[in-house]
């Protein structure tokens, strides 16, 4: 059997795509897509692995299965999830707020976050965003992710104030912010144990070498002009973490305690790691 990986086109992956880039794709079928693509095809079972939004973890934890030690989180600034606003977060109230159709996890932060910490309950609308208009008409915020709100961090615009939702959530609850996990589908990690165990050993390894490989993949990233070596080299070498020790999964708890509170899943679930 060819196992299917689920891969996330960001750059807050890059040493697992260039691990992937350099052996560590062999013999499985890669499907590189946004997290919100990722996540509905491995609920759809068509993915056996995935890198996926932490909250559709919580939303199907009956029918996947958390791997362990890999993360995408931060523990303060993460740059790459971004409120862009018109107006202070304050003065949001109820008015609208527009959703990247790229995310699912940062859409749960961004209302808790404003329910919490700005008493507002504003008008959502999921649609797809460029930075070239980053608050159309109409809305007073716009939420990006990615690629797209690392480029908008380093050049905002000028009539907007930019929130970093990983610092906010930071100043809401001390904790580190869970965005993505790795998961395995239940049924796949029951019939075929070891071919689980093989990729977590190469997805877990990408980020244990990537010291090593950092230089290179980073000049690899630079060909599409988007950012600079030394922008790169911030957010790949303190804004993200890959960990997910007792500190991320402590942070994990707390958001999917608030997201059942808020009533955004139905309950905060136990968390199942994959045996591997």
């Amino acid at each position: 059997m060819t196992l299917r990986l689920g891969h996330i086109a960001f750059l807050n992956v890059l040493p697992l795509t260039y691990a992937l880039a350099h052996g560590a794709a062999e013999g499985l079928s890669v499907l590189r897509a946004s997290p919100a693509q990722l996540n509905g095809t491995l609920e759809a079972k068509g993915l056996d692995v995935s890198g996926i939004s932490s909250i559709t973890y919580a939303r199907h934890a009956d029918e996947l299965l958390m791997l362990p030690d890999v993360c995408i989180a931060s523990d303060g600034d993460v740059r790459s999830v971004l409120l862009v606003s018109r107006v202070p977060a304050e003065e949001i109230g109820t008015r609208r707020v527009l959703l990247s159709d790229k995310s699912a996890s940062s859409h749960a932060l961004l209302k808790i976050i404003l329910r919490r910490a700005y008493n507002a309950a504003p008008s959502y609308e999921v649609r797809a965003l460029t930075p070239d208009d980053p608050v159309p008409a109409g809305a007073a915020a716009s939420l990006f992710i990615g690629d797209d709100a690392l480029e908008l961090y380093h050049r905002p615009p000028a009539d907007c104030r930019i929130y970093d939702l990983a610092r906010e959530w930071k100043r809401l609850t001390g904790q580190r912010m869970v965005f993505g996990i790795w998961a395995a589908v239940r049924s796949f990690a029951a019939e075929h144990p070891a071919e689980l165990a093989a990729v977590h050993t190469r997805i877990k390894d990408a980020f244990r070498t990537w010291p090593a490989v950092r230089d290179a993949a980073i000049g690899a990233a630079l060909l599409g002009g988007r950012f600079t070596r030394a922008e790169l080299t911030a957010y790949l070498g303190s804004a993200v973490v890959w960990q997910l020790d007792e500190a991320s999964l402590r942070g994990l708890r707390l958001f999917y305690r608030y997201a059942a509170e808020d009533g955004l899943i139905p309950a905060a679930p136990q968390i199942a790691f994959a045996r591997v």
